[in-house]
């Protein structure tokens, strides 16, 4: 594919596609990270909510106006967590011990739009069983909805630490 080239004469499709199984580790472990952020975005809500009713032994009602800007609010956070990691370096934390890394199909960094979109779809995948990280197993590219749809790549990335081939100093992988 032509439009797969890389400035260093390798196309992207040479490089792996990150399967399922790193993915869901991935996500699993940004889990983490992306709950911490929402407790920190919850905290206003809950001082709003118990400055309105006087009484901080209560949850927020469900399905309430505050409820939902809280969730809004603890999505668009998760957003922001993930597209700003995938613009900075390709990679959030969860993506970090896999090796995975998140690039456009000639593999550059995408654009923030993309990035959006990505995240978006990959959202709807979520709340659709993760019917569209499943559907990578069947994809003759191994992508997922958000990677075909937002036109990025998760690649696994290849090891770096070297180590010494011999006593004369040559290096090689150590993958």
């Amino acid at each position: 594919m032509a439009d797969d080239m890389v400035g260093t004469g390798h196309t992207v499709d040479s490089r792996p596609r990150a399967l399922v199984g790193w993915r869901m580790l991935s996500l699993l472990y940004d889990l983490l990270p992306v709950i911490a952020l929402w407790f920190l975005v919850a905290v206003p809500f809950i001082l709003l909510d118990a400055a309105l009713h006087g009484d901080v032994r209560h949850n927020i009602a469900p399905y309430s106006v505050l409820w939902w800007m809280q969730w809004l609010a603890c999505w668009g956070a998760t957003g922001l967590y993930a597209t700003l990691s995938w613009r900075r370096g390709g990679q959030t934390l969860g993506m970090r011990p896999w090796r995975l890394r998140v690039t456009d199909v000639v593999g550059e960094t995408p654009a923030w739009r993309t990035l959006w979109m990505r995240y978006g779809i990959g959202c709807l995948s979520l709340v659709a069983a993760g019917a569209g990280f499943w559907w990578a197993w069947f994809d003759r590219d191994r992508l997922t909805w958000h990677d075909r749809y937002s036109g990025t790549r998760t690649l696994r990335m290849p090891k770096r630490g070297l180590r010494a081939a011999d006593a004369g100093g040559d290096r090689v992988a150590d993958d």
